[in-house]
């Protein structure tokens, strides 16, 4: 019967060896092949901000990701996914991957920003500014810490730090059977985003005692900024600025809802957009008000311009002005009279003056009252912040934490007593500088300020997420139409032929971890696979030879007698 077999075998491979070949690789692929590759995961990851201001170009300018993951110990990076945790980064291991020509990098940060020591926060914030100040070829990702994501990234490191054993044969062992993940975005290349607008809102209380009545205008920039649009919270800036602002609309709207309490001064209020990239909604609105129209509250009287930036933590304050103010000025007399209050009120408040000239060179302007100083209108930014230069200003970890709610009600509390002493003139009635205005049925809301200030940082306000639909504007659009008349919106829009700022897209994807085997695999495999088809070939060519080996050395022996 074997002999049969045996003659059958070879008459079919003499006369068709493909198609034996053809008959026996479904088997042997189906016995020796691996599991198909699947999807390991899929996780949402934010892009590293992409834009253009004032013709320069910053951050990312691709969003485009499709290959393998490695981490930063691998000594090969060129055209991978380079996977850092945000405890193990730092700036010197980025540029090694960018030198190295890696593919895309992905930086995985902590669910809750709060639990980090505040040394490596402290560093990061630091380095941002520096991973925005060029443009960057390869797409820059970050995503939140998950369960899978820790998984494929320990995964990653065994396999990137394997390439740094001993032996050869264990490299290569180890690389055969390692697991790898090819890291796919599912967007597509990001694009400008035509006719962007930003929004700013205004709302006044008009004074009462005639025509010609001095106007003290309160600002603060509502958006926030960060090396990630999606991740950007902004906090203390200036979700602190926006709070303080609000809150003072609600203080003066009552005073100035009785007749005995109704000062003989405009107050102008004015959220604006656009603060981080120039502050162009405050400009704009500038431009509106001073060259557009014949009819203006600030072509009138304006005794001052007060800019709210950075008013969470500390103890302490700072005036920032581009010119000291003249004595007998009323804007000397907010400068002494926040001294006053500061001094007598709340001791343990140091107050500053701190003067810098506006330096028309730089590509971005320091502070926001800059903006009405180019324009002579007299102006200062309050800030807890000495130098505009602070890393706290523009990062992803000023988050909710980073402001202390009795410190941003204090401070309220400083600017509205201020306020006020300007506005009724105590100091010259001969008043008491421990007066306080704003007590018991007018005091200060800490609860109201903590709701708005949870509320603003609840969600990210980059300026490229807050369009004029956006929940963001309507919100603050019905909060200021509580408090003040004349409430309405502003927009600006880019220049089409020479914009000052242009914004891009896809800066929140989907990405997929695909698990993959590596390409010294499929070799291995193809050689196993050879290597069997050719032992089964020689095998059924010779079963004859090899029929009869296997007999004589099975067969019983026989007895002897």
């Amino acid at each position: 019967m074997f002999e049969e077999a045996s003659e059958v075998f070879e008459n079919m491979l003499k006369a068709s060896f493909p198609l034996t070949f053809i008959v026996l690789l479904p088997a042997v692929l189906f016995l020796v092949s691996p599991l198909p590759a699947e999807a390991a995961h899929e996780f949402t990851v934010y892009r590293m901000q992409q834009y253009d201001l004032q013709g320069q170009a910053y951050g990312t300018r691709s969003s485009v990701l499709n290959t393998e993951a490695r981490t930063v110990e691998a000594d090969v990076l060129s055209r991978r996914c380079v996977i850092m945790r945000l405890l193990d980064f730092s700036y010197e291991k980025y540029q090694k991957a960018l030198r190295q020509s890696a593919g895309a990098v992905v930086i995985i940060l902590p669910q809750n920003m709060s639990t980090m020591p505040q040394d490596i926060v402290q560093q990061f914030m630091e380095i941002e500014p520096e991973l925005l100040a060029t443009e960057t070829i390869v797409p820059v990702y970050f995503a939140l810490e998950e369960e899978e994501l820790l998984s494929i990234y320990e995964q990653t490191l065994t396999s990137s730090s394997s390439q740094g054993l001993a032996s050869a044969a264990e490299v290569l062992l180890h690389t055969a059977t390692a697991n790898g993940f090819q890291m796919v975005t599912s967007g597509a290349q990001s694009k400008a985003v035509s006719d962007w607008a930003i929004t700013s809102l205004e709302g006044r209380l008009a004074g009462v005692g005639g025509e010609d009545l001095p106007t003290i205008v309160l600002v603060a920039h509502y958006d926030s900024f960060g090396v990630a649009p999606w991740l950007s919270y902004g906090a203390d800036s200036n979700g602190s600025g926006v709070s303080v602002l609000l809150e003072l609309a609600r203080l003066f709207s009552r005073l100035y809802t009785y007749k005995r309490t109704h000062a003989a001064y405009n107050l102008l209020f004015f959220v604006s957009g656009g603060g981080k990239f120039n502050y162009q909604g405050t400009k704009r609105w500038l431009e509106d008000n001073l060259d557009h129209t014949d009819s203006s509250l600030l072509q009138d009287n304006v005794a001052f311009v007060l800019c709210l930036d950075t008013l969470g933590s500390s103890d302490n304050l700072h005036l920032h002005v581009s010119k000291p103010p003249k004595e007998g000025s009323p804007q000397h007399t907010l400068l002494k009279e926040l001294e006053t209050v500061s001094s007598s009120q709340y001791p343990e408040v140091k107050f500053s003056m701190v003067h810098k000239k506006i330096n028309l060179a730089d590509d971005t302007l320091a502070w926001e009252h800059e903006r009405f100083g180019i324009r002579r209108l007299p102006a200062f930014t309050l800030s807890h912040l000495e130098s505009h230069r602070s890393a706290a200003r523009s990062s992803i970890m000023d988050v909710r934490t980073q402001v202390d709610v009795q410190t941003l009600s204090r401070n309220t509390k400083i600017i509205a007593e201020a306020l006020a002493r300007v506005i009724y003139n105590l100091t010259g009635k001969g008043a008491p500088e421990d007066l306080q205005i704003f007590t018991e049925q007018m005091q200060v809301q800490e609860e109201q300020l903590s709701s708005v200030l949870d509320w603003l940082t609840s969600q990210p306000r980059a300026a490229q997420l807050v369009d004029k639909e956006s929940p963001v504007v309507g919100t603050l659009e019905y909060y200021l139409s509580r408090y003040l008349k004349d409430v309405k919106r502003h927009y600006v829009k880019a220049d089409k032929r020479d914009p000052e700022f242009v914004f891009y897209d896809q800066l929140k994807q989907v990405m997929n971890a695909y698990r993959v085997k590596p390409a010294i695999f499929d070799l291995l495999l193809a050689l196993c696979i050879a290597v069997y088809l050719g032992v089964m070939y020689l095998a059924i060519q010779n079963f004859g030879l090899l029929y009869s080996v296997v007999r004589k050395v099975t067969q019983p022996k026989a007895k002897q007698h």
